[in-house]
C-alpha cells in the first residue's frame, strides 16, 4: 500500500475513533483515554528502560491508568476523593519493589518510571476535569482543544514545507532538524484561525479575545511538547515511539503536543474563571 494512502486511511480512522470516544458517551471516553494513557506509558518505558525493570514498568502503567480511572469516577460519578489515596499505596509498592531486587546497579534508571507518571499520567488524569461539569459528561471542549492542536500541526507542516525548507531558519536543529521558524509561526497562525472558527461556530463558549489567546497559547506550548518528546527520542536514538498507528508512529508521537498544550490552555481558563 502506498505510504500516503496508508497514512490517510489510518489518519481518518484515528480521527473517527477520537471523535467517537470524546463525544458519544462517558464510558467510551474512559475506555479511549485509559487505553491512550496505558499505551503512552508503555511506549515511554519501552523507549527509556527497554527490557529492564519489567515488573516495575507494569506496576507504573497500572498506577497511571488507575489514576486516570480514579479521577474519572471522582468527577463523573461522585466517588469520594479519599479513594484516590489508594494510588499512594501503589506508588509505595512500586518504590518498595526495588528493595528486593538482587542487583541495584541500574537503580538510578527508576527515575524514568516516575518521570513517565508525571509526564503522561497526570495530564491524562486531569483531562477528566474538562469533560465533566457537575457530573454531566460533555467532550466538546476537549474536541475543540484537539481541533486547535491538529490545525496547528497542519499549519506547521504546510508553512514549513513551503517556506522553511530552503534557506529558512531552523527552530531547534539540534533536536528536530526539519522544524523551522516558518513552520512554527504557521502553526500558531492556524491554531488561532481554528480558535476564531470555534468561537464563531459556538464550540468555544468564550469571547473572541479569549478564544484567540487560548489557541495561541496552545500553538506555542504544543511545539514545546513536540520538541520535548523529540528530545527523548533523540536521547535514545529512535524515530517513532512505536508503530501502533500505521503511517503515523506511536501514541506518544500523536499526543506529545497535547500533553503540554491542553494543561496550559486549562490553566489559562482557570485563571480567568472561564472553566
Amino acid at each position: 500500500m502506498n505510504g500516503t494512502v496508508k497514512r490517510t486511511i489510518f489518519g481518518v480512522l484515528f480521527l473517527a475513533v477520537m471523535l467517537g470516544g470524546l463525544l458519544f458517551h462517558a464510558y467510551l471516553f474512559a475506555a479511549l483515554l485509559g487505553f491512550i494513557c496505558a499505551g503512552m506509558l508503555w511506549e515511554f518505558y519501552k523507549m527509556t528502560l527497554g527490557a529492564q525493570m519489567k515488573r516495575q514498568q507494569w506496576l507504573a502503567i497500572c498506577t497511571g491508568t488507575l489514576a486516570f480511572l480514579g479521577v474519572f469516577l471522582v468527577v463523573g460519578y461522585g466517588l469520594s476523593w479519599k479513594w484516590l489515596g489508594l494510588l499512594l499505596v501503589l506508588v509505595v509498592v512500586l518504590s518498595s519493589s526495588f528493595i528486593f531486587e538482587k542487583d541495584h546497579q541500574d537503580f538510578p534508571k527508576a527515575a524514568f518510571l516516575y518521570a513517565g507518571l508525571l509526564y503522561i499520567a497526570v495530564p491524562i488524569a486531569l483531562s477528566n476535569l474538562l469533560v465533566f461539569q457537575d457530573g454531566v459528561f460533555s467532550g466538546t471542549l476537549l474536541v475543540a482543544f484537539f481541533i486547535i492542536i491538529w490545525s496547528s500541526d497542519t499549519g506547521a507542516y504546510c508553512f514549513g514545507m513551503l517556506f522553511g525548507q530552503k534557506g529558512g531558519k531552523k527552530l531547534c536543529p539540534a533536536i528536530s532538524p526539519k522544524k523551522s521558524w516558518a513552520g512554527f509561526w504557521g502553526g500558531v497562525f492556524m491554531a488561532m484561525v481554528a480558535g476564531a472558527i470555534l468561537h464563531f461556530t459556538g464550540l468555544f463558549g468564550f469571547s473572541l479575545v479569549h478564544s484567540l489567546i487560548v489557541a495561541g497559547i496552545m500553538g506555542v506550548v504544543g511545539v514545546a511538547g513536540d520538541l520535548f518528546e523529540s528530545l527523548w527520542k533523540r536521547a535514545f536514538d529512535i524515530k517513532d515511539s512505536s508503530h501502533i498507528i500505521p503511517g503515523h508512529g506511536g501514541l506518544l508521537d500523536r499526543f506529545d503536543s497535547a500533553l503540554f498544550a491542553i494543561p496550559a490552555a486549562s490553566v489559562y481558563l482557570i485563571l480567568f474563571d472561564l472553566l
